[in-house]
């Protein structure tokens, strides 16, 4: 049960909890009906990318065990089998997919779309330079979408779909760039689209992403409220700021860049300033709109 557990990558499901974005952003976060309906998008949603995670490991098993990291995998490791791992992702996406569209019929769309993204993604689409990245990030913006879809939203400002956009970008170039300076000259052999990408070109996307990110988010912070009369949560711009600049350090000085999961559950300052940076946008959501 460990093994199979293991294979929908737990670890992973932090990335889901931007599906309360939505609720959040919206104010609705102490309604007890929208609470409910996003957290059990959020489980849902959590199975559905543990299927993709577990499709992609028996795709990848032999890329897997020539990597460091990823051959203590239970597929690429021998733990669990391909064969017992594929029945495990059919019986699990007979529960989740009907689960998904008795919660919404919009939401189980977005699983499905997501779904055949990710697998479009692990079949070809992670081949091809900066497209991967790209489809990253829009599953990104498809789980804010799915948050957005399971309730009934007055006010969702388009400048968040833009900076989840960007943010997922500038994990995933990180990502890239920490991959290679991890696997140095067999980088290629665990991930085919690295040949195409250079430490220099990450460095560029990254400060293009990151400008990206910043000019984003300090427009958001003059418009989020719906009649634009308040700009309070330019006061939260600090903690976006530091929190980028503090992943820019990981990444010059870590390998733990290629999982930004692990860096956001392992890291004490990033874990500190994204936990106060979330109060601060309560406070000023919930108390001064």
């Amino acid at each position: 049960m460990r093994a199979y557990l293991e294979t929908l990558r737990p670890r992973q499901w932090i990335k889901n909890l931007v599906i309360f974005a939505g609720l959040v952003f919206d104010r609705q976060l102490l309604q007890p009906e929208p609470l409910l309906r996003v957290a059990a998008a959020v489980i849902l949603f959590c199975l559905v990318s543990g299927l993709t995670y577990t499709i992609n490991d028996i795709l990848d098993v032999e890329s897997d065990r020539m990597h460091p990291q990823k051959k203590n995998r239970p597929i690429a490791s021998g733990k669990l089998s391909p064969r017992k791992a594929g029945i495990f992702a059919a019986a699990l996406s007979l529960f989740t997919f009907p689960a998904a569209f008795a919660l919404s019929i919009e939401f189980g769309i977005i699983c499905l779309v997501y779904t055949a993204l990710m697998l479009s993604y692990s079949k070809w689409l992670k081949k091809i330079i900066l497209i991967d990245v790209m489809v990253i990030a829009l599953g990104f913006v498809l789980r804010v979408a799915a948050g957005v879809m399971v309730i009934k939203v007055n006010y969702f400002s388009p400048w968040l779909f833009v900076l989840t956009t960007l943010l997922a970008l500038y994990l995933g170039f990180g990502k890239r760039l920490s991959e290679i300076k991890l696997l140095e000259n067999q980088a290629g052999e665990h991930r085919e689209v690295l040949y195409g990408y250079t430490v220099p070109l990450l460095n560029n996307l990254l400060v293009v992403v990151l400008s990206g990110i910043l000019i984003t988010y300090c427009l958001y912070t003059f418009s989020s409220h719906p009649d634009g009369t308040n700009t309070m949560m330019m006061f939260t711009i600090t903690f976006v700021l530091y929190g980028i600049f503090r992943y820019m350090v990981i990444l010059e000085n870590s390998s733990l860049g290629s999982s930004p999961e692990e860096v956001l559950l392992n890291d004490l300052p990033l874990k500190v300033t994204v936990f106060l940076w979330a109060l601060s946008v309560v406070v000023v959501l919930y108390l001064f709109f």
